[in-house]
């Protein structure tokens, strides 16, 4: 219970603007943060889908005020950020997928890196003391593929768009905290910054295209057997709720000590925890009793993705205290069973699960 009372005592009554608040994960960070007492702003673009788990969730009444923009308006941007005055930011929105990038590569490059640009630079706008989490992602690594767990000091890079934008948005952050939010001058200043790289995330609610848990989820429910693109290929596969865990921790520590974790930090699974495409597949469908109920891709024209991915989150561990609760088989059946819980709304779904997640396992 230690980290929760950190963790509420550190955002409840606090001002967080949340850009991404409408997509998958955002949806879930504006729940724990609306359970912890916090005031949310969100800022992203509207949902897609009526389904999406914004929308099931009632996420507008979740926040003190819900922007509609893009994070590539700059003006927009930082006219929202500084008149809300947030104590936190934490930048979500995203172009998060790698398949579509090759299909809209300068959206991908302009929302992933101007995006981050101008939320960094809304915040140097900003007046006041601000706590700001950037979130990017666990592929921004050159990745030759050999087995290893990156660490934060690894080279950076991106085979494909996605992973390129990510890379390059890291590098722009970095660029922001030396040049303008360097621990020397914080007195002037007063803002801390960190970026943060976490794994595959899956959980309940999530509806994207081109996902793989959502991809079952639809299998399922139309009666087909699930086609795997890639069913060798290893991921560090988290619950969602592990990597906005580690995001909070993350940003509590910052707003205790503001000059001490101005760095990027990866939160991934133990990289010992390896589950391959088809392993998840097959947790995944033993939930509902469908084991069996895929079948693998023999396109050999699809577009590259990596195949062996994994982090290695040592300074996390050492440095934050945070450690991973879930196994990777464990967050696949939370997810599973959120899909398969007709019972609960799923706001009520989500809460149970954020409770359990932090009220036990902390």
């Amino acid at each position: 219970m230690i980290m929760l009372e950190l963790l509420k005592k550190t955002f409840a009554g606090k001002k967080v603007f949340l850009t991404g608040h409408t997509g998958f994960k955002g949806a879930w960070m504006l729940q724990v943060l609306n359970w912890l007492g916090a005031e949310v702003q969100g800022y992203s673009l509207a949902p897609e889908n009526k389904n999406d788990l914004y929308n099931e969730i009632g996420g507008e009444e979740l926040c003190r005020s819900s922007v509609i923009a893009d994070v590539r308006d700059l003006n927009r941007v930082q006219t929202e950020l500084v008149r809300f005055e947030p104590d936190f930011v934490f930048h979500l929105a995203a172009q998060a997928l790698v398949r579509p990038s090759y299909q809209e590569p300068v959206d991908t490059f302009a929302t992933n890196v101007m995006g981050t640009a101008h939320v960094l630079e809304a915040m140097r706008r900003l007046p006041g003391r601000c706590t700001g989490v950037m979130i990017t992602t666990d592929k921004v690594y050159e990745n030759p593929e050999r087995g290893q767990a990156f660490r934060e000091e690894d080279k950076l890079g991106g085979h494909d768009p996605y992973s390129a934008s990510k890379a390059a948005a890291e590098i722009v952050i970095a660029s922001y905290i030396r040049s303008f939010f360097s621990e020397a001058d914080f007195s002037k200043h007063q803002k801390s910054v960190a970026s943060v790289r976490a794994g595959n995330v899956i959980g309940g609610g999530d509806r994207s295209v081109d996902r793989i848990v959502p991809d079952i989820v639809r299998a399922i429910e139309f009666g087909d057997k699930v086609t795997l693109r890639n069913p060798s290929s290893v991921r560090p596969w988290q619950h969602v709720l592990e990597p906005i865990g580690a995001y909070l921790l993350l940003a509590a520590r910052m707003y205790q000590q503001p000059t001490a974790y101005n760095a990027a930090f990866n939160f991934g699974p133990d990289h010992t925890d390896e589950k391959t495409v088809e392993d998840l597949t097959r947790i995944f469908l033993s939930v509902f009793h469908q084991e069996d109920a895929y079948q693998k891709n023999t396109d050999t024209t699809a577009v590259h993705e990596a195949r062996l991915l994994m982090l290695d989150s040592t300074k996390a561990k050492e440095i934050l205290g945070w450690t991973p609760r879930l196994s990777a088989e464990e967050a696949i059946r939370w997810t599973a069973e959120w899909y398969a819980d007709k019972s609960q709304s799923a706001a009520q779904k989500c809460t149970q699960q954020i409770q359990t997640y932090f009220e036990k396992f902390q």
